[in-house]
């Protein structure tokens, strides 16, 4: 799906089903739906290309050893912005990376072990060349999970 596509009227009934029941089948999706089993296909096919996320975004990384998250707020020069964002992808524990307009220019989400461990990490984005100055927020809890189902 392209960014210029948005859901309709069949998608949501879909999505909403996919968000109560993220296992079922093809044909259960059909039923709970009220939809035809090739067009929950075809729609689920659609879906591939943009429309739903990774299924890395449902796992628990406390599942995984890494307890601890952290929004590390990062200043960055700018020219060196891209050089960044593929360093970053060479930290292990940085599981996703915005970048943002205003007061920051990227907030990372990072995943620790212990506090030892989220100061070596924050010093290994620190070390970057072109991160100019980084603070750095622990989550103490969530207050409201990632959720879309309100919205449909």
């Amino acid at each position: 799906m392209t960014s210029s596509t948005t859901a309709d009227r069949t998608d949501r009934r879909l999505i909403l089903e996919l968000i109560r029941s993220p296992a079922a089948t093809i044909v259960a999706l059909a039923e709970r739906a009220g939809l035809a089993r090739n067009t929950v296909r075809a729609r689920l096919a659609r879906y591939e290309d943009g429309a739903l996320r990774s299924f890395q975004r449902r796992v628990d990384p406390a599942f995984l050893g890494y307890p601890l998250s952290a929004y590390v707020l990062t200043k960055v020069t700018q020219r060196r912005l891209d050089d960044v964002g593929v360093a970053l992808r060479n930290i292990p524990e940085v599981v996703e990376v915005l970048g943002l307009s205003g007061i920051t220019d990227l907030m990372i989400h990072v995943v620790a072990h212990d506090a030892d461990d989220l100061y070596r990490i924050a010093g290994r984005i620190l070390d970057i060349d072109g991160v100019k100055r980084t603070t750095t927020g622990l989550v103490m809890r969530e207050m409201v999970p990632y959720r879309v189902e309100q919205l449909l």
